[in-house]
């Protein structure tokens, strides 16, 4: 019996792809790492870093050309998202298409995610 594929945790838009190479060439950084911390008026905030190696227990994911590293525990908060790099006059921004968000605040710096279901 064949197991079926594992979905991703998370996945990039070329956009999202392109501006990540771009900053991690011009950082010398191997890595993306992402996860969610306790914060803003609405419970929780996305966090983005670079890193040059896994931490225990990071899941790596791999997509178009970006390794990945998810902080262990937000993989339920993440399952499922897209992050996004939208440009417009006045700003540009890495965005999370995440289907586990059930809210967000006005200012949109902090969301409320439940986590997946298994």
């Amino acid at each position: 019996m064949s197991r079926r594929p594992r979905p991703k945790i998370v996945t990039l838009t070329e956009a999202a792809a392109v501006r990540v190479k771009a900053v991690m060439t011009a950082s010398a950084k191997t890595y993306l790492r992402i996860g969610v911390k306790n914060g803003g008026c609405a419970g929780m905030e996305y966090v983005m870093d670079y890193a040059d190696a896994p931490a225990p227990f990071d899941e790596i994911v791999e997509d178009k050309g970006v390794l990945i590293l998810v902080k262990a525990d937000a993989i339920l908060f993440l399952l499922g998202s897209e992050i996004d790099y939208e440009t417009s006059r006045l700003a540009s921004k890495f965005v999370f298409n995440n289907p586990n968000q059930t809210d967000a605040c006005g200012c949109g710096e902090s969301v409320t995610i439940e986590p997946a279901k298994a």
